[in-house]
């Protein structure tokens, strides 16, 4: 897809109403500093539409970003940061799990992972909640540059196993340096949007 227009147009706090949207939504969840800002960033063809920031934590708010007119990112709040409070930490999780209970229009949910590292408990848990919610999260394995490319199928096999995924899950080795798992990932989006669009 041509992204030709990119709108922030929601910004939803821990008090904040869910928008009534009536268009397909795409949500990205992550730990903090997995790099789900670059990955968003990348997809909108924008350099810092995102806010990415060295600071993990700083997405506190689910922020939607209409693309084209006709389809949402949904950025969640980064979770597992460590040096936030246990208030702070609550108060995402229940954004996080608000947004999940009651998205009417979400179609496809990312989940990210540093595929350098084993996913950690908090992973393990955004996944079982997604699952539990009757979504089947589309893995997405930031930071493949960082790993030679010989080395990308074993390091998934480990985030495939620790994460106790779906038959059939995809997982997609993504690097917002080279831009590998781009188009994959839009291949997946476009390919909900003419479902979605036909599902009436």
């Amino acid at each position: 897809m041509h992204v030709k227009s990119v709108n922030l147009e929601t910004v939803c706090g821990i008090t904040s109403t869910l928008p009534e949207n009536d268009k397909m939504e795409i949500a990205f969840a992550g730990k903090s500093n997995v790099g789900k800002s670059s990955l968003i960033n990348s997809l909108m063809n924008r350099k810092s539409y995102a806010r990415t920031s060295q600071q993990p934590g700083k997405t506190q708010t689910i922020n939607f970003y209409n693309i084209n007119e006709c389809l949402y990112f949904v950025d969640l709040p980064g979770y597992g940061y460590a040096k936030v409070s246990v208030e702070t930490k609550e108060k995402w999780g229940k954004m996080i799990d608000n947004y999940l209970k009651n998205a009417k229009q979400l179609r496809i949910l990312f989940l990210l992972v540093d595929i350098r590292h084993e996913p950690g408990q908090h992973d393990v848990d955004m996944y079982n909640w997604s699952v539990n919610y009757g979504y089947n999260p589309i893995i997405i394995a930031t930071k493949s540059d960082k790993i030679s490319r010989g080395a990308i199928p074993k390091h998934t096999a480990v985030i495939r196993k620790k994460l106790n995924c779906i038959e059939g899950t995809p997982i997609i080795p993504f690097s917002s340096l080279n831009k590998s798992g781009k188009e994959e990932i839009w291949e997946y989006i476009e390919d909900m949007l003419e479902y979605y669009e036909n599902e009436d």
